[in-house]
């Protein structure tokens, strides 16, 4: 991911138009279970392969107040980038996601993960990247989310919305640990960089497009615009 691509992968990209992330730009259904959230603030994790794109998406979410990459699944004392790309520490690319509850729900935040921030069908790996660290996972914050995840994962594959099962698993959140300063707002700050324009940039296309309800044209960004 962080590696600079190769030329013949951007040629191709070049040639073809196509991403290597997932672009699946189609609703899916809402919910069947999506209990109301009375608070004023909520956050979410998820992980769906590098940071840099499932962050960008979400900062143009209306309703969400902040989107900030980082790493879950593991130990504090290994949520380093340099640690966690050895693939030994547990810890999956994550983004910790605040939200106003009465904006946007966390079943809504869940069906434009699914549909347009990644592909839910791959195992440890989204587009070029692979690895355990690139796994597609949901880090619940309480048992209303876990519940709200495990029932809509079954939902989606009951209805066989998606042509292969989903891989996204539901595990126990430890703690979400933040990312270094230069990951965060990646997109934002390089948006012609190959692996950006291949990559991440259709999936903000595919969120205003299938999505334009909830879309933002300006993201909420973690540092203040210099």
């Amino acid at each position: 991911m962080k590696t600079a691509l190769n030329a013949s992968l951007a040629l191709l990209f070049l040639l073809t138009g196509s991403a290597f992330a997932a672009e699946l730009n189609k609703p899916i259904p809402a919910p069947t279970l999506d209990p109301a959230f009375t608070t004023m603030s909520e956050t979410a994790v998820f992980a769906g392969g590098c940071f840099w794109g499932i962050q960008a998406v979400f900062q143009h979410v209306k309703g969400v107040t902040r989107a900030q990459s980082g790493y879950s699944g593991g130990a504090k004392a290994t949520a380093t980038y340099q640690q966690v790309i050895t693939e030994t520490t547990g810890h999956a690319e994550a983004v910790s996601i605040t939200y106003d509850p009465k904006v946007v729900s966390y079943g809504t935040l869940m069906r434009i993960f699914f549909s347009v921030a990644h592909d839910p069908t791959e195992v440890n790996r989204q587009g070029p990247d692979t690895g355990t660290s690139y796994r597609t996972a949901i880090f619940p914050l309480s048992p209303t989310q876990a519940n709200t995840a495990n029932a809509y994962i079954t939902q989606l594959n009951s209805a066989k919305v998606f042509a292969r099962p989903i891989a996204t698993k539901v595990e126990a959140f430890q703690g979400f640990y933040a990312a270094e300063a230069y990951h965060q707002d990646f997109l934002a700050n390089n948006p012609t960089y190959p692996y950006i324009v291949i990559n991440d940039l259709p999936k903000l296309r595919a969120l205003a497009s299938v999505w334009p309800q909830y879309w933002r044209a300006e993201p909420v960004l973690v540092a203040a615009r210099k």
